[in-house]
């Protein structure tokens, strides 16, 4: 079970909220790996088994985390492009869950009441919901980031990780 967020006593108003989501959102997406890392060519080499290959899978996606949520956020948005309506209602949800829900740090306020994270949740999911339903674009949604999750197992699968990355893991983990 995961223990309760651990908030601030003191409510803050909602553009407060907004602004810490923000600096939070920097913060995590500035602690990417380079992108030079990522691509390196002397790192990439066949597996030798699919227990090699399922370790390799493991211990990348945790040091390049950031790194495949973008591409894999990038290729959903790609496959918006044809209607720009949905990508901008998209690129909202995407803003709103972002910054209401795991960027957020203290209580969200409505008038003088706080609104629970669970009743959070349940807006965003409702939200993401109605705006597959309106925009009709699900299969799209599916077929981007099935594209995304594709080359970031490949991705995973094919690049030896480095001595050099289990440091780096262990430090960013520390200082986080």
């Amino acid at each position: 079970m995961s223990t309760p967020a651990a908030y601030t006593s003191m409510p803050i108003s909602g553009a407060d909220v907004i602004s810490r989501s923000f600096q939070n959102l920097s913060t995590a997406v500035s602690s990417h790996r380079p992108w030079s890392e990522l691509v390196a060519a002397n790192a990439f080499h066949r597996p030798d088994s699919l227990t090699v290959a399922g370790e390799r899978i493991r211990k990348n996606a945790s040091y390049f985390l950031i790194n495949y949520t973008i591409l894999i956020l990038g290729c959903a948005m790609i496959s918006l492009v044809g209607t720009p309506i949905s990508l901008m209602v998209w690129a909202l949800v995407l803003g709103m869950w972002l910054i209401f829900y795991f960027f957020r740090e203290d209580p969200l306020f409505v008038g003088r009441r706080q609104v629970s994270d669970r009743l959070v949740l349940l807006c965003l999911g409702l939200g993401s919901v109605l705006a597959v339903w309106f925009t009709g674009v699900l299969e799209k949604l599916v077929v981007g980031v099935g594209i995304g999750l594709f080359v970031c197992c490949v991705h995973a699968v094919s690049r030896n990780p480095l001595e050099g990355d289990e440091d780096g893991l262990r430090e960013s983990v520390l200082t986080h």
